[in-house]
């Protein structure tokens, strides 16, 4: 199992928030921030095209010491030699990811609120577990519901849990109290200007030092801006 999976924001790209032209300043604006890990999510781009940006950003991550996964597709994350993959109950399993990806890769799965699905995702190898949505959610509307103390229920696991869904520098705070390690956030982050995107990677990472036990500052980042 990867021990490496950080603490902290975990910012997941769009294509409606972050097309292409502004993909990699709006990720960049993220991580000078503060996010820790970053998402490719995009799932009706030409093959060319999704291949092209998934190699941008892994240029970007590498460059900054954070890890990039791929949303679903296996075989692109290992295409571009990206950190991992991020899994959903309906993508490949996560004993194929291992397969394909190695030992050090970092597979997360979605587990909804569901402790069934955590305990076999942890079975099957994952890193980390996925729960929510928590809020409203633009992205999954139809998503099911989760009650915030899914996060600490799903610690029995021993993994890294992320929270997902509607999530805001104004409601993150409640999420990494009752147990997040990870704030999955897309659209409470992006779609504004890089200034304005930076400023709130920011105010979640003074969220994380604030609110989690684990959290370490990254030497080459600020918490106040």
């Amino acid at each position: 199992m990867n021990t490496r999976v950080p603490v902290g924001l975990y910012a997941i790209t769009d294509s409606q928030l972050t097309p292409s032209d502004v993909l990699i300043a709006s990720v960049e604006a993220a991580i000078r921030g503060g996010a820790v890990m970053v998402q490719y999510r995009e799932k009706s781009a030409p093959m060319a095209e999704r291949l092209a940006e998934a190699r941008n950003l892994q240029a970007l991550c590498a460059a900054n010491n954070v890890p990039l996964l791929i949303n679903d597709d296996i075989a692109l994350a290992r295409r571009v030699n990206a950190a991992g993959v991020h899994l959903g109950q309906t993508d490949s399993t996560a004993t194929e990811a291992r397969e394909l990806l190695g030992d050090e890769a970092i597979i997360g799965i979605t587990c909804h609120a569901d402790l069934a699905l955590a305990r076999a995702a942890r079975d099957a190898g994952a890193d980390y577990l996925a729960f929510g949505r928590f809020f409203h959610s633009s992205t999954k509307p139809q998503a099911p519901p989760a009650a915030t103390d899914i996060l600490a229920r799903g610690k029995q696991f021993g993994l890294p849990v992320t929270a997902i869904g509607g999530i805001t520098t104004d409601n993150a705070d409640v999420l990494i109290r009752a147990g997040a390690d990870l704030l999955a956030v897309i659209g409470g982050l992006f779609g504004s200007n890089p200034e304005s995107i930076e400023h709130k990677a920011n105010v979640f990472q003074r969220l994380f030092a604030s609110h989690h036990p684990c959290f370490q500052l990254p030497d080459n980042r600020s918490s106040q801006k």
